[in-house]
C-alpha cells in the first residue's frame, strides 16, 4: 500500500522537476539553430537601434538620406514612377492582410499546422514589434513632400521589415516541402522586395535609413521564428515532409 501510494507522488515530483529542464533543452537548442552570427546580427541591431534613436533625436534627418530621395527623383527614368507608386500602394497593410490570409488558409488546407503557426507569429508578430513598439518610441516623422498622403512614424519601415518576414517567412516553409523551388521561391520573394523597397523611396514614404533598420528588425525577427520552427521539428519530425 505503502510503495503504490508512493509512485504517484514521484511521479508527479518528477514530472515537475522536469518542466525546467525541458524549458532549458528548448532555449539551448533554440539559441543553437540560431546560431553565432545570426545571434551577433541581432545584438548589433539592437545596438544601433540605441544609437539612432540618440541621433533622431538631435536630427531627424541625416545626409545620405536627404541624398538618396533626391537622386532617386533625378536617376530614375518618369516612366517607372507611376508602376513604382502603384506597387507600394499595392502593398500596404490591407493588400498584406490578404496575402497572410491566404497563406494562411493554403497552409491550414494542407494540414501544415506547424508552418501554419510559424505564419501567424512571424506576421504578426512583426507588426506589433513594429508599429506598437518602435514607430512610436523613435517618433520619427515621413520625408517631406511625400508622392502620397500617409499617417504613422516612418522609423523603422514596416513595408521593409514585413516584406523581410513574410516573403522570405513563407519562400522558406514551402520550400521545406518543395525543396526544388527553394533558389526560385527565394530569388523571386527578394526581387520583389527590392521593388518594394525601391518604391517605398521613390514615394517619399521613407528615409533609407528607415528601409535599412526595418530590413534589419525583419531579419533578426524571421531568424527567430525560423529557429523556433527549427526546433520544433526537431521533436516533431513527422510534422514537416518534402515532397518533392
Amino acid at each position: 500500500m505503502l510503495t503504490a501510494g508512493r509512485q504517484p507522488l514521484a511521479g508527479r515530483i518528477g514530472a515537475r522537476r522536469t518542466g525546467g529542464p525541458r524549458a532549458a533543452v528548448w532555449l539551448k537548442q533554440w539559441l543553437q539553430a540560431l546560431g553565432v552570427g545570426r545571434l551577433l546580427f541581432a545584438l548589433l541591431t539592437t545596438v544601433a537601434l540605441i544609437a539612432a534613436a540618440r541621433q533622431l533625436g538631435r536630427t531627424p534627418q541625416l545626409g545620405v538620406d536627404a541624398w538618396v530621395l533626391q537622386g532617386l527623383q533625378q536617376w530614375l527614368p518618369s516612366q517607372l514612377g507611376p508602376p513604382l507608386v502603384r506597387i507600394y500602394r499595392l502593398t500596404g497593410v490591407q493588400f498584406s492582410a490578404v496575402l497572410v490570409l491566404a497563406m494562411a488558409i493554403f497552409l491550414a488546407l494542407k494540414r501544415f499546422w506547424a508552418e501554419f503557426t510559424c505564419l501567424l507569429v512571424g506576421s504578426g508578430g512583426i507588426l506589433v514589434i513594429v508599429d506598437r513598439l518602435l514607430k512610436p518610441l523613435f517618433g520619427r516623422l515621413r520625408p517631406a513632400d511625400s508622392l502620397l498622403e500617409l499617417q504613422g512614424g516612418s522609423f523603422p519601415s514596416g513595408h521593409a521589415a514585413g516584406s523581410v518576414v513574410f516573403y522570405l517567412l513563407s519562400a522558406s516553409l514551402l520550400a521545406l516541402h518543395v525543396p526544388r523551388l527553394r533558389i526560385p521561391l527565394l530569388v523571386g520573394s527578394s526581387l520583389w522586395m527590392a521593388l518594394v523597397w525601391l518604391s517605398a523611396l521613390y514615394c517619399r514614404a521613407h528615409w533609407l535609413s528607415d528601409i535599412a533598420a526595418g530590413a534589419a528588425v525583419g531579419y533578426v525577427w524571421l531568424s527567430c521564428c525560423l529557429a523556433g520552427f527549427t526546433v520544433w521539428r526537431r521533436h516533431h519530425p513527422a510534422t514537416t515532409r518534402p515532397h518533392g
